[in-house]
């Protein structure tokens, strides 16, 4: 496992104020010999939580590079890669990439964040990193 991303925490504590309980911190996914994380920003870490018998697996993306659309690449492509897996390794848990508002409002409201979300009926917790607190759930 790599380090943790610089926003896993705040989106931790952005899960437990919104009444989740983190249940695995990484998620681990194994599918043949092969064991994967669901990571945060390119870092393996994950957060994987449960709230009235719903449960979920989240990867949190940073978005601090100096090129949004490749910060939107490397999320789009672990997202794909993590939601296949799981559902052979984990399939009743649902995915989330969640996001900093600024990415949020920027990249992913943008027309070719709003195409690929819709193509990939991508789901989204967009959290605040000052306040950690989550801000929006989208599916």
């Amino acid at each position: 496992m790599s380090a943790k991303n610089v926003y896993h925490d705040a989106v931790v504590d952005a899960h437990v104020a919104d009444g989740w309980t983190i249940t695995a911190d990484p998620h681990r996914l194994t599918v043949g010999r092969r064991r994967r994380y669901v990571d945060l920003a390119g870092e393996r870490a994950a957060v994987a939580a449960e709230r009235a018998g719903e449960r979920i697996a989240v990867e949190v993306q940073s978005f601090v590079s100096r090129s949004d659309i490749d910060d939107f690449h490397r999320a789009v492509g672990q997202y794909v890669v993590y939601r296949a897996l799981m559902a052979v390794s984990d399939p009743d848990r649902v995915l989330y990439l969640a996001v900093p508002r600024a990415a949020f409002e920027g990249i992913f409201r943008h027309r070719i964040g709003e195409v690929v979300r819709a193509s990939l009926s991508m789901r989204l917790l967009v959290f605040a990193p000052d306040t950690r607190r989550v801000v929006e759930w989208t599916s």
